[in-house]
């Protein structure tokens, strides 16, 4: 599936936007050759299962200019990467605990000219930033992700969602999600129509 998939669902995109969405794939096609940050099954859906995946946070809440978003557990890039792209004025710090998948981020922000983008090899908990969401695609249990990030948010909102965790997960999370009674679960299935969103899920919660 290619990348007229994403302007499918994201018609308003300017051209620069465009040639950095279509250049991801032969990126990480050949970074993936070197330092496999992708399930070699699903590079050739790349666009659905990592592109438009991460582009969910988007349509639950898009990034007001100037706001900082940290991606953990970013792997190759995602979802920062992606929403990097989406929004280029805001800022992303994009981290995770193993040194080679941070190599992948740099290298492809760099191909990209996205000078929106940090990337730094560092586990969460040793942050000493602050941002207005933590974005991640389910790198860990919510109570486990919740400690990792608890004090990384800023007070001053705004956005129409307070500040807090946007995190990418699928499946039933209701006991997951038992003791954080402000989640709340956004539902990709009611902007995408493709099978792999049916049940893929945005969850949002206040920190």
């Amino acid at each position: 599936m290619s990348f007229e998939v994403i302007q499918q669902y994201f018609s308003r995109l300017s051209d620069v936007q465009v040639s950095r969405l279509e250049a991801l794939e032969p990126l990480y096609t050949e970074w993936n050759a070197k330092i496999n940050v992708i399930s070699r099954k699903d590079i050739g859906e790349l666009y659905i299962r990592h592109v438009l995946h991460s582009l969910g946070i988007a349509k639950v809440q898009p990034f007001a200019p100037g706001s900082k978003i940290l991606d953990v557990g970013t792997g190759g890039g995602f979802p920062g990467i992606p929403l990097a792209i989406l929004f280029p004025e805001t800022e992303f710090l994009m981290v995770d605990a193993i040194g080679k998948k941070i190599k992948v981020v740099r290298e492809v922000a760099q191909a990209l000219e996205l000078r929106n983008v940090r990337a730094a090899h560092i586990r969460a908990e040793k942050i000493r930033e602050q941002f207005d969401f933590v974005v991640s695609r389910a790198v860990t249990n919510m109570p486990d992700f919740v400690q990792w990030v608890r004090n990384k948010t800023t007070r001053e909102h705004r956005h129409d969602l307070k500040n807090g965790i946007l995190y990418l997960k699928g499946g039933d999370l209701s006991e997951e999600l038992k003791d954080f009674p402000k989640a709340k679960e956004y539902l990709l299935s009611d902007f995408f129509s493709e099978d792999f969103f049916e049940t893929k899920k945005v969850v949002h919660l206040p920190l």
